[in-house]
């Protein structure tokens, strides 16, 4: 897979964990996306926190500053209307290439 594809897969992610979470902080997004994928996919800090200040400065998510349930200050993410909107196009964008990938396993 192109580099683009890879960062685009966390992209989705990232958005579709905080569609489905509300607003979480990295830690949380990293924690998620290892469960919901039976420890499948692990989302290393050094990918996930880039993408996240990427995806913010694109108005795909917003941040703020507030207190965990440790009583530590951390940032939490959320999704925008942005956010939701290329979450659908990723979906689909994804949805495509499964197809294509299947497609030429079929044939191969």
């Amino acid at each position: 897979m192109a580099k683009n594809d890879l960062q685009g897969t966390l992209d989705l992610l990232v958005l579709k964990t905080l569609d489905q979470n509300g607003a979480l902080h990295g830690y949380g997004i990293v924690l998620h996306i290892q469960s919901a994928s039976n420890d499948m996919l692990r989302v290393e800090e050094g990918s996930l926190y880039p993408a996240l200040h990427r995806m913010e400065q694109s108005g795909w998510i917003a941040s703020e500053w507030a207190t965990t349930d440790t009583n530590r200050r951390a940032k939490y993410y959320k999704l925008t209307a942005t956010g939701r909107r290329q979450l659908q196009q990723a979906e689909e964008s994804f949805d495509q290439l499964v197809k294509g990938v299947r497609a030429v396993l079929r044939y191969a």
